[in-house]
């Protein structure tokens, strides 16, 4: 599990690409500090496993399913990267729940100053728009952030300059496409609430055996 709150910018310093899949070779510092072979590190909100270390940088898979869900398969090399591990046991829950499984993504369309603070305007599938509430949390590119506005083509985030600076939303630019993770709450409730197993659901619900007549022969009527 991650927070949304990134640790570091790393840089792609190489992509080994197959016929579906990659390796990605990402050189960092920060984020090797106690990290593993088999440890979770979030590349740009996306959950990939260490594969191997070495110094000043490490490998990740990236298998066809992240890349269709993901913007990994457009990386370039010298691209930055935001880069977070996953949140140990005694952390500090600065963000908010992040899973770093992508659930899509979305086009930047537009880029505006406002004083000290910078909105972007992201446009999204309405399949990933319904999971995006005004006041909620939308992961961008991994970076935990507030949704400020939200319609049914687009929503709109207020980045303050620490969090410009700290991230790669820096090097973003209009047409720009981003990985997008809506609040996981809101997923498992509707799933909990829609699935037919449910209680809630009406395929489960048993059939009510108060009826008109019955309220009437016991005097309700």
């Amino acid at each position: 599990m991650f927070t949304g709150l990134i640790e570091e910018v790393g840089m792609i310093q190489n992509i080994r690409r197959g016929q579906k899949s990659c390796v990605l070779t990402i050189a960092c510092r920060d984020v090797l500090n106690g990290s593993r072979v088999g440890d979770s590190i979030a590349v740009n909100g996306v959950c990939l496993t260490v594969t191997g270390i070495e110094s000043g940088c490490y490998t990740a898979d990236v298998m066809s399913e992240t890349m269709n869900r993901s913007s990994l398969g457009r990386l370039s090399q010298g691209a930055s990267v935001n880069l977070e591990r996953a949140m140990p046991a005694d952390g500090r829950f600065g963000g908010h729940i992040v899973s770093g499984h992508i659930d899509g993504t979305g086009t930047i369309q537009a880029i505006e100053q406002d004083d000290n603070a910078v909105w972007y305007t992201v446009t999204a599938a309405r399949s990933l728009l319904r999971y995006i509430v005004e006041k909620g949390s939308i992961t961008i590119d991994g970076i935990s952030l507030t949704v400020a506005y939200v319609d049914d083509s687009c929503f709109k985030v207020s980045i303050i300059p620490h969090t410009q600076q700290v991230t790669s939303l820096r090097d973003r630019k209009i047409g720009d496409i981003v990985n997008l993770e809506c609040d996981i709450i809101g997923k498992y409730v509707e799933k909990l609430l829609t699935h037919p197993s449910s209680a809630n659901s009406p395929a489960s619900r048993p059939e009510s055996r108060v009826t008109e007549d019955f309220l009437r022969e016991y005097g309700f009527c």
